[in-house]
């Protein structure tokens, strides 16, 4: 293994890093440990803000911990550092490529990506033992998928000021769309 092949860097991006992409982070820390590093970030995030109370509630129903979590801005370093970029919706997606260019081809929606996870060759993904591979093998077949696979509503809502309806549904909605991705990349049982 190289020493660019150590770790994978997976980064969710939303709007104040409060709600969705605190979410996706945690309930990916959950099930994937190292050599992942799963961080989040928010387009016009005020630094070190806990995460909402609501969405606290649905992660911990969820089987994440929100314990520790502190807001931080997005950056063009977090982005150029970045092996996947997830995003809550379209226009982060646009923000973080406008923010660091070089990071398009790896910037998805985390519905879009959930979709292109799903529709991928599982084989050529599973069959890397070493996870740094089979992540980079799962953007890969995203990156041949992109444009291909339909994805009618690939925005997660922004749930913050509203109803508890709203945190649950974006959990939801986070879970279902990353439940093939978390998947592919969880480690085999030895």
């Amino acid at each position: 293994m190289t020493s660019g092949e150590a770790r994978f860097h997976i980064l969710f991006v939303c709007t104040g890093n409060m709600c969705r992409s605190p979410l996706a982070e945690r309930l990916t820390r959950s099930v994937l440990g190292p050599p992942f590093m799963v961080t989040s970030a928010g387009t016009h995030a005020q630094p070190g803000m806990e995460m909402a109370e609501r969405a606290q509630q649905v992660l911990t129903r969820l089987g994440g911990d929100p314990a520790g979590f502190v807001s931080q801005p997005l950056t063009a370093e977090l982005l150029a550092g970045a092996d996947l970029v997830l995003t809550a919706a379209r226009e982060h997606r646009a923000e973080s490529v406008t923010r660091h260019l070089q990071a398009a081809p790896r910037v998805f929606t985390i519905v879009e990506f959930g979709a292109l996870a799903a529709a991928a060759e599982r084989e050529e993904i599973t069959r890397h033992r070493d996870a740094v591979r089979r992540a980079r093998a799962l953007v890969e077949q995203a990156q041949a998928l992109r444009g291909l696979v339909k994805v009618d509503r690939p925005d997660i809502p922004d749930p913050m000021g509203r109803w508890n309806w709203a945190y649950k549904a974006a959990g939801r909605s986070i879970a279902k769309a990353l439940s093939v991705p978390l998947e592919l990349l969880r480690p085999s049982p030895s």
